[in-house]
């Protein structure tokens, strides 16, 4: 049915999809390293957006009735460039896969 590349392709291309939060498609190259190090950037980049959020906190629930009230963190912008910048990297890489499966030999 499908050739050895393409089947990798494939396998690699579901490990991306379903566990690139948590370094899933690291772990399965074979690169633990970079896994824990994709592990780690992704859970301090989710946990700085939860935190520096405007709508989080005491402030938001009791005080703040609408969002001119808020108080806008503007540090937020950094962990949010570098989600987008990951974002890009993941997209980047299952489109270098799809790639690699459409260009296996017969």
């Amino acid at each position: 049915m499908f050739r050895k590349d393409e089947k990798k392709a494939l396998t690699r291309l579901g490990v991306l999809a379903i566990g690139w939060g948590i370094g899933l498609d690291r772990f399965y190259e074979g690169k633990t390293r970079d896994g824990f190090l994709s592990l780690i950037g992704w859970a301090l980049i989710f946990t700085s957006l939860m935190l520096l959020s405007p709508c989080h906190g005491y402030d938001y629930a009791e005080g703040a009735k609408n969002m001119s009230d808020v108080n806008f963190n503007p540090i937020i912008i950094i962990p949010f460039g570098l989600g987008i910048y990951g974002f890009i990297l993941v997209i980047r890489k299952g489109f270098r896969l799809l790639r690699q499966f459409e260009s296996t030999e017969d």
